[in-house]
């Protein structure tokens, strides 16, 4: 059973495009680096099945219907659009826009607020988080992983552990393991710019790589390097998403949920049940005035495919994201900005023309699985894939981005 779960994994990935298993933290995609791997908790075949098989176990939630992959569905860019915010069990809605899995490895920190440090303390969260799996604390996990009988033989063939010594340190590395397997690159923007193929962009998409560079700024944030594109600064900036709605109580909301967190609150169950704490964004982590309402810069690989977008979810279509930057960090031209903007966003005077560049450019991020994914599901349900992330309904961008509309 044990030998059959790993080829299972590897002609998975051989079907989806991920990283091979062997190859797993070469990072041998084009456009992304080799993934870092920490020393103490290197990758193994046996172990990323197990992980794999932990990340999909629905046992691992109050009402055993919710996994991992309930919000990282590898169906829907390891997110789950078109939900606006995260839901768990008993479809309870948390406050937060679920993020995608994908190149997560990459990531300085994990959440939108950045409150974990790695892969490995990310993954405790969720499990006892009251509106994401319910538990009330781990040790139904670690009951169910010291008894069954197919996790007993997998940890002790991978940790060396006997089943009654097994911890959560193991369950969240093998988790943490497999999800450094998820990376994704080789876009057409990766062939263009990377791989020297002119032919990979259309037009239009080219355009809006000048836009990305040039007039929309974009490149500031969602970095671009010589050899590599991450297209995240693994900062947090306030961009006026959400923190706009809370703008007139911070004076009196920030100081009380100080006092709450020095009482004992815990931050995670905070913000995802807490609409209004959920808004102060680094602020709740770092307790720092500068960060009010900052999040972290999302990557926009494969952006295309993980509608809505912001941490709340808030912006249905690509188009809107533009908007908003546009509009210099607020979502209807004439509303105020928010007292605590980053410094860098301001109007950018972008024509209809460039936006719709700029947009074309964005879903040319998308890697070729994905977007393989995308066009199977529009030909067996064309309704299902029919939300434009672009509001002109403007040509297609044409070529190798075709296929990547949500």
């Amino acid at each position: 059973m044990h030998a059959i779960r790993i080829r299972r994994l590897v002609a998975a990935c051989a079907v989806l495009g991920w990283a091979a298993v062997a190859g797993a933290a070469t990072g041998a995609a084009l456009g992304i680096p080799p993934v870092p791997v920490p020393a103490d908790n290197p990758q193994t075949p046996a172990k990323i099945a197990l992980g794999e098989q932990l990340f999909n176990d629905q046992r691992f939630s109050a009402t055993g219907d919710v996994a991992c992959s309930h919000c990282h569905d590898p169906q829907k860019g390891f997110a789950d659009g078109p939900l606006v915010t995260a839901e768990g069990i008993g479809k309870l809605k948390g406050t937060r826009n679920s993020p995608t899995v994908l190149n997560s490895a990459y990531f300085a920190s994990l959440f939108w607020d950045g409150r974990s440090p790695d892969l490995e303390d990310q993954a405790l969260h969720p499990f006892v988080n009251p509106v994401e799996m319910g538990l009330p604390n781990h040790d139904p996990i670690l009951a169910i992983v010291r008894t069954d009988p197919a996790y007993v033989a997998q940890f002790e063939a991978v940790f060396g552990k006997r089943s009654e010594d097994v911890t959560m340190r193991e369950v969240t590395q093998a988790i943490a393991s497999f999800e450094r397997t998820l990376v994704s690159g080789d876009s057409p923007f990766d062939r263009y710019y990377f791989g020297g193929d002119r032919s990979a962009l259309s037009a239009t998409a080219v355009r809006g790589f000048d836009v990305f560079l040039n007039k929309g700024r974009c490149v500031s944030c969602h970095t671009i390097e010589q050899d590599r594109a991450l297209f995240t600064d693994n900062r947090f900036h306030n961009i006026g998403v959400g923190v706009n709605r809370i703008q007139a109580d911070i004076g009196e909301l920030a100081p009380r949920f100080l006092e709450a967190k020095a009482t004992g609150v815990d931050v995670d169950r905070a913000v995802l049940t807490d609409p209004r704490a959920s808004e102060l964004g680094r602020f709740a982590v770092t307790d720092t005035l500068d960060e009010l309402g900052a999040f972290k810069t999302s990557t926009l690989r494969n952006i295309a495919i993980t509608a809505p977008f912001m941490h709340d979810g808030s912006l249905a279509t690509l188009r809107d994201v533009v908007d908003h930057y546009n509009n210099g960090g607020v979502t209807v031209a004439t509303d105020p900005v928010n007292d605590f903007l980053s410094g860098g966003i301001r109007p950018l005077d972008l024509t209809e023309q460039e936006k719709t560049d700029l947009v074309a450019f964005l879903e040319a991020l998308t890697s070729p699985q994905y977007a393989a994914q995308q066009a199977q599901k529009a030909a067996l349900d064309p309704a299902a894939c029919s939300t434009p992330t672009n509001k002109l309904a403007a040509a297609p961008a044409g070529g190798p981005t075709k296929g990547t509309q949500p």
